[in-house]
C-alpha cells in the first residue's frame, strides 16, 4: 500500500451547467463560496473514503445525463404511475438529484450505498435533510443476500404490491418493481464473477414492464481482459468487459429475446487520466 495523496483544490472546475445546477440546489449564489462549501463536503469525505471520484471530483460531474437512454429514464419517470428509480453505489447521490431536478419524482427515488456516511454527506453537500427533501437513502451491501438476493427475473406482474419505499428495509421487496437502475462506475470494481453476480441480483429487481432498464458506465475495454491499474494508494489487477462479452452476459442474465442491450465504449479524457469506458443499457422489451 502506497502512501494516499492529498485532496489537491487544483482539481476543482465547474462547467456552467454544474455551477447553475449546484447554485440552484444549495441556494449558494456565490463562486468562491460555492467552491468552499464544495471543497469541505470532499475533504471531509476523503477522510474515511479516498476514492479517485473523491480526489478528482468525479462527484460533482453528471455522468448519467451523458448516457442516451438519459431521456428515456426521464419519460419513465413523468409516465408510470410510483416507477421506481434506483441509483446503486450512489456515493453523494449527484446523478439521482440532477434526475429529480429534471423531474423524476424525488419520492420514488432511492439513492444505494454501502457507506451510509456518503448517502448522509449528500445532504450535507446540498444542504438538506430527510424532512425537507424526500429522497429515499438506503445503505445496502449489494452483495448480502438479505439485502439482495439472487433470484430470477420477473416476466409477470409481481403479484404484491409495489412497498412503500419509507419503510423499506432490504432491496429484496422490491423484486419485479424497480422500472430503472443506474449503476455509475460501479461494476468494474469486481472481478468477473461478482460482476455476473450483481447482474443478476439487479435484474430480479427490475420490473417487467417493457421499457425498464438497467443503464450504466464503467471501465472497459476492446478486448475482455484482466489488467494491472494502479488508483490512489494502491496497485492491483482490474477485470475488464469488452463490449460484447457485457452483451453477452446480460443476455444470459435474462432469457433470449427478453432484453435489448447496447454498449458503446468510449474514451474519456479526465483530470486523472485517459479511461476507456462502456456506456451501456439493458431494456426490457
Amino acid at each position: 500500500m502506497d502512501s494516499i495523496p492529498p485532496p489537491d483544490d487544483s482539481f476543482y472546475a465547474l462547467t456552467p451547467e454544474q455551477s447553475g445546477f449546484f447554485k440552484a440546489q444549495t441556494g449558494i449564489q456565490d463562486d468562491e463560496e460555492l467552491k468552499q462549501h464544495v471543497l469541505h463536503v470532499q475533504k471531509k469525505a476523503y477522510e474515511f473514503a479516498p476514492y479517485p471520484c473523491i480526489r478528482f471530483f468525479g462527484f460533482l460531474e453528471f455522468s448519467m445525463g451523458k448516457l442516451p437512454v438519459y431521456p428515456q429514464l426521464l419519460k419513465i419517470g413523468r409516465e408510470r404511475e410510483d416507477a421506481v428509480f434506483l441509483d446503486i453505489a450512489a456515493c453523494f447521490g449527484v446523478d439521482a438529484r440532477r434526475a429529480v431536478y429534471d423531474g423524476f419524482p424525488a419520492k420514488n427515488v432511492i439513492i444505494s450505498d454501502i457507506r451510509p456516511e456518503l448517502l448522509e454527506m449528500g445532504h450535507e453537500l446540498f444542504r438538506t435533510t430527510p424532512a425537507t427533501y424526500p429522497i429515499h437513502h438506503f445503505a445496502a451491501d449489494a452483495f448480502d443476500p438479505a439485502m439482495l438476493e439472487v433470484v430470477s427475473p420477473a416476466y409477470e406482474t409481481p403479484s404484491t404490491p409495489r412497498p412503500d419505499l419509507n419503510t423499506l428495509t432490504s432491496l429484496n421487496s422490491l423484486h419485479g418493481h424497480v422500472s430503472a437502475i443506474y449503476a455509475g462506475m460501479f461494476f468494474h470494481v469486481f472481478d468477473e464473477a461478482q460482476q455476473q453476480h450483481l447482474a443478476h441480483a439487479l435484474a430480479g429487481l427490475l420490473s417487467p414492464i417493457p421499457g425498464s432498464m438497467i443503464f450504466g458506465r464503467h471501465k472497459g475495454s476492446s478486448v475482455k481482459a484482466i489488467k494491472s491499474v494502479t488508483s490512489i494508494g494502491s496497485s492491483g489487477l482490474m477485470f475488464y468487459h469488452s463490449p460484447d462479452s457485457w452483451i453477452e452476459m446480460w443476455e444470459n442474465v435474462f432469457e433470449k429475446g427478453m432484453v435489448d442491450v447496447q454498449v458503446e465504449l468510449k474514451t474519456l479524457p479526465t483530470v486523472g487520466g485517459d479511461l476507456d469506458l462502456l456506456d451501456w443499457s439493458a431494456i426490457r422489451l
